[in-house]
């Protein structure tokens, strides 16, 4: 029976989100490949714009929908633009996507009050 005493939503597997996340960087280090010499700011600034774009707009990022994943708040709704500001920012300090709580959740998605969940 599943355990129905805590809010916290089911969160993705680490494997999906890891996947999610190299092809999100993978798509920001082409996109400063061709037109910034891959300079490490420029990727960057172009990850952190993508993703902060797609997350506030759709609430998953290109990744995300490839590996079956989607950001939703706590109650199940979409991100929406501060929600996917806060985590974005957490996101790329890098220090507060890796530090995990017991709910499995990074500090990151804690902050913007966020779950990453398998949609497919």
């Amino acid at each position: 029976m599943p355990d129905t005493t805590t809010s916290i939503p089911t969160v993705a597997s680490l494997g999906r989100r890891i996947l999610a996340l190299f092809i999100d960087w993978a798509i920001a280090s082409a996109i400063s490949a061709g037109f910034f010499q891959f300079h490490p700011m420029a990727t960057l600034a172009i990850f952190a714009l993508m993703t902060w774009l797609m997350l506030a707009t759709l609430s998953a990022t290109v990744g995300h929908v490839l590996a079956g994943l989607a950001v939703r708040t706590l109650a199940g709704g979409f991100a929406g633009p501060l929600r996917a500001l806060i985590r974005t920012l957490g996101l790329c300090l890098v220090i507060p996507a890796v530090v995990w709580g017991p709910d499995g959740r990074g500090l990151h998605d804690v902050w913007a009050g966020t779950v990453i969940r398998q949609i497919r």
